[in-house]
């Protein structure tokens, strides 16, 4: 039997007849302010659940289903979410840093002012999101960011080799040292890998 406790109160939220909750059938759970912290969830059933504010740092959940889920505030603050799926979910004000992320599905997900900094997000889907939040230095190599909403996003040092912007949104998105090698930008135009500035010394600027 497995206890599920508010990170505050230590309120018994849920109770799962189970030695672990990888692979378990959680949709529609009732967890806001759970504490998940360290647990091995990979392929949980979350579609639908409430985990605002939950606790998910440093969780193992990888192949999990997070479709339609509110995550608004929750801490997943270098947890293992490969292939994790967060397609149409609400992840308003959450922190992903130094998560990894690689080929996880954000379609339709809306989650401005989330913390994604040093997070892997190569390979992901998240064509047609709202990613105003903090990008920096993260990976985002290969990313399908079609139609998405990155204005006002912090992209210092991200890297977007190779991904896809078409149609994105990028008004006031902050890019400094970004790599955008092989990348498509906002108009479907392929960017090659840039060329440095070959200047004169100043002593032959009359020659």
């Amino acid at each position: 039997m497995i206890e599920i406790k508010h990170k505050d109160s230590q309120e018994v939220l849920m109770r799962v007849d189970a030695d672990t909750l990888e692979g378990q059938e959680l949709a529609g759970a009732q967890l806001s302010g759970a504490c998940l912290s360290g647990m091995n969830l990979s392929r949980v059933d979350l579609r639908a659940a409430d985990l605002r504010n939950v606790d998910l740092s440093g969780s193992q959940l990888d192949g999990a289903n997070f479709h339609s889920a509110c995550l608004s505030g929750a801490n997943l603050e270098k947890a293992q979410l490969a292939r994790a799926d967060f397609t149409d979910s609400v992840i308003e004000g959450a922190n992903f840093s130094e998560a990894n992320l690689a080929g996880a599905i954000f379609r339709y997900a809306r989650m401005p002012n989330s913390n994604l900094a040093g997070a892997d997000l190569s390979d992901a889907d998240m064509s047609m999101a709202v990613l105003c939040g903090n990008l920096n230095h993260a990976n985002l190599t290969r990313a399908d960011l079609r139609a998405c909403d990155l204005r006002g996003a912090n992209l210092t040092g991200a890297n977007l080799t190779g991904a896809n912007l078409t149609d994105a949104m990028m008004t006031n998105a902050i890019l400094a040292r970004t790599c955008w090698n092989g990348a498509i930008d906002a108009h479907g135009h392929r960017l090659g890998k840039q060329k440095k500035v070959q200047r004169r010394p100043w002593w032959r600027l009359w020659a």
